[in-house]
């Protein structure tokens, strides 16, 4: 198959410097992960040059494989009870106001890593007590009191990404349920916490379905959703079926205003953790 070529609104300058270097140090001094890293983000160096980084708990390996990412497939390792103290030294070291740290899928485990998931963010901000936290996490399978136990921890923002139109679900996250993304979102809004969400477009959705999606988020109660364009990471990976132009990004910015979130990003490069901190800013002043 034909590779599309990325139209101009997707180039990206690549920024490398003393930032950039010295965050990559830190990740492996520290035995981390890092979304940025791991699912091969375009905005990579952007990000690391502002010495923001997204860290990924609960190693680098997932027991899912959906058809739009590129992290690891298998087996996990035994879990690392000392890794939420390296992302807390992390989150210091780097100096964030704000701090995004997502996860793999660890659907072997009993609670799906929620334990770890609750001491990350003890951790984070028993030695960061003025950073904000950002977690984006799995659905837990549906696990009710898996979510709770994230939930209490207080994260500043809870997210969770729905990714794709329901029809996708089964190329693009064959293990998934859409309906349980939805209620995740939902449970946490009932607990009282600050909730987002992010889908991707250029996989084959039509824009009518696109625009049912963020009804049924803020539905849920979502307050800051993000849309961005999807782009292949790996030649093992779905293809792109469309690259949306920037006036289309424009339009869903726009509806979502109007239907009510707190804030909407989207823009061709924009990604659930892309300038997270200016999102919250400018939402909530937290």
């Amino acid at each position: 198959m034909k590779v599309k070529k990325k139209p101009s609104w997707l180039k990206v300058k690549w920024k490398v410097g003393e930032n950039f270097a010295d965050l990559k140090q830190l990740v492996r001094n520290k035995r981390l992960h890092t979304v940025c890293e791991e699912a091969r983000c375009p905005n990579i160096s952007e990000c690391w040059e502002r010495r923001t980084a997204t860290i990924m708990i609960l190693g680098d390996v997932c027991t899912r494989k959906c058809g739009f990412c590129s992290v690891k497939t298998g087996r996990p390792p035994v879990l690392d009870k000392e890794e939420p103290k390296r992302v807390a030294e992390a989150v210091h070291y780097m100096g964030l106001r704000h701090a995004v740290i997502t996860s793999v899928n660890r659907d072997e485990l009993e609670d799906g890593g929620a334990s770890i998931w609750a001491e990350t963010i003890y951790e984070v901000r028993k030695l960061n007590p003025h950073t904000t936290i950002e977690v984006l996490i799995p659905d837990f399978q549906g696990n009710e009191q898996a979510l709770l136990t994230v939930c209490e921890a207080k994260p500043d923002v809870l997210a969770h990404n729905i990714e794709t139109v329901p029809r996708l679900y089964p190329t693009v996250r064959p293990q998934a349920n859409y309906h349980q993304s939805l209620w995740v979102l939902r449970r946490a809004k009932q607990e009282g916490l600050v909730t987002k969400t992010s889908i991707m477009v250029g996989l084959g959705e039509k824009k009518e379905e696109v625009l049912s999606v963020m009804r049924d988020a803020r539905e849920a109660g979502v307050d800051i959703f993000t849309v961005g364009q999807y782009l292949q990471p790996t030649p093992e990976n779905l293809p792109v079926a469309r690259f949306v132009p920037p006036e289309e990004f424009e339009f869903y910015q726009k509806e979502g205003l109007a239907m009510g979130f707190r804030y909407v990003a989207s823009g061709p490069l924009v990604r659930s953790s892309y300038l997270a901190d200016k999102q919250v800013e400018e939402a909530f002043e937290i």
